[in-house]
């Protein structure tokens, strides 16, 4: 056995349909679409969604809810996690570039500290918000919690 004369196993290939080629070959005339209509004319194309002319799905449903355009998308960090991050490096001050860096928050994020976990260690912690549990055991520590 050599590069030339490999083949397709048997019957896992087919002849391609040639439509269009004449009435003996017996896909001539209407090429296999049928008579008349938008479907049988060039250039047609099918909207997104079109279901034959009956009602769209899309239409069916009701419309409901709202999207804020105002919302703020806060990623959130726990007090747990700076102080394990704080511990692991020996940081007093924690900022965006430091979170940034520990792979916490991309440089575009906004940074939110919520207060789940425990504090040990006196912080300087510097975010976009604070929940006020954070802020107050952030200050129980004689700590700082700073807003950008």
């Amino acid at each position: 056995m050599n590069l030339s004369n490999l083949k397709p196993a048997a019957g896992s290939t087919k002849k391609e349909k040639r439509i269009g080629r004449g009435q003996r070959s017996g896909r001539g005339g209407t090429s296999t679409r049928g008579h008349k209509g938008a479907q049988s004319r060039s250039g047609y194309s099918r909207k997104v969604g079109f279901e034959g002319g009956q009602m769209p799905l899309q239409r069916r449903l009701p419309k409901f809810g709202f999207k804020n355009h105002e919302r703020v998308e806060y990623k959130a960090i726990n007090l747990n996690t700076l102080e394990d991050l704080a511990a692991k490096n020996n940081l007093s001050v924690i900022n965006i570039e430091t979170l940034v860096s520990a792979g916490f928050a991309s440089k575009n994020d906004r940074v939110k500290i919520l207060g789940n976990g425990t504090l040990n260690a006196k912080l300087e912690v510097t975010a976009h918000a604070f929940s006020k549990s954070a802020i107050a055991a952030i200050e129980a520590k004689q700590g700082q919690a700073i807003k950008l």
